[in-house]
């Protein structure tokens, strides 16, 4: 079953000083709200620091989502038994469409922005039940589900506009790299450049320093594995699942290190093409542990 949305027409006079004013909205069709349908609290925290100090389910880190990306945040009971929304603090780009869905445990729901910005209504209980919104406005977007506030069940959406790297490809690719904020390390003209395997990031020790180098054709770039964050490889990616029209480099063979562990473990490669090359470890790409290297 699902809802339309409503937006309220007044924003709280009391927020976030990154508040949005805007935003779009998308919802499917159903039951509408009811009078009493979003009484969330009139007032907004002074920091997402604060507003999560007695909330359910987040680490301090929010996860990150890449351009183009669709994010589907669970409403309802997590696998611990707990009241959350999962994730529960997510960081996306302008126009990006967030949803969330029921997943039926926990009772009643619903999804009401602190400001008044997005309210998904009713609550409701039911298997099926979805609310999308489209985030057209840079700001921090905090929210409750209304009947489970004060059991800590509450969220954010960061909407942040994304430091651009000049390569579309590496922008999507890594969009939702913890450690990335844009920025390509220039290694042009040398001719060995390392990154460190297993450095901190994405919310453990699961990232690839620095995520983005810049080297000269015929250098070799060296994976040093720091020995933390468990098993990591460096593997390519010819970049199919993105929606780009960037050129990725075919580089001859591909990256295709072995899943190691042991501090010191190195991998080499050296680029003769130019073009842009993608890589991550396999087991820990869903945590954004990705990389890439620019060849000119």
């Amino acid at each position: 079953m699902q809802r339309p949305s409503t937006r309220r027409q007044f924003l709280a006079g009391t927020g976030l000083t990154a508040l949005a004013v805007t935003a779009g909205c998308v919802s499917s069709s159903g039951t509408g709200p009811t009078d009493n349908e979003t009484e969330a609290a009139t007032s907004t925290p002074e920091s997402l620091d604060t507003w999560f100090d007695d909330s359910n389910g987040y680490d301090g880190e929010p996860v990150k989502y890449g351009p183009l990306s669709q994010p589907v945040i669970m409403v309802g009971e997590t696998t611990d038994g707990g009241l959350a929304f999962d994730p529960p603090v997510i960081e996306v780009s302008p126009m990006t469409n967030v949803t969330w869905d029921w997943t039926s445990h926990g009772g009643q729901q619903n999804v009401v922005a602190l400001d008044g910005t997005f309210d998904s209504g009713r609550t409701n209980a039911q298997i099926g039940t979805s609310y999308n919104y489209i985030f057209d406005e840079v700001g921090e977007y905090p929210y409750v589900s209304e009947p489970h506030r004060d059991e800590g069940m509450k969220g954010a959406v960061i909407v942040k506009e994304r430091e651009s790297s000049g390569y579309p490809a590496i922008d999507q690719w890594l969009g939702s790299t913890g450690n990335f904020d844009g920025t390509i390390t220039d290694r042009t003209g040398k001719s060995e450049a390392t990154v460190a395997v297993g450095a901190e990031g994405n919310g453990g020790q699961y990232a690839f320093d620095p995520p983005t180098i810049k080297i000269s054709t015929g250098t070799t770039v060296i994976w040093e594995w720091t020995g933390a964050g468990a098993a990591h490889n460096v593997f390519s990616t010819d970049g199919s699942q993105m929606e780009s029209d960037s050129v990725i480099s075919d580089d001859g063979s591909p990256l295709d290190s072995e899943l190691v562990s042991e501090e010191d473990s190195t991998y080499k490669h050296t680029f003769e093409e130019t073009g842009v090359s993608l890589y991550t470890c396999q087991p820990h790409q869903g945590l954004g542990m990705k990389g890439a290297v620019v060849v000119e």
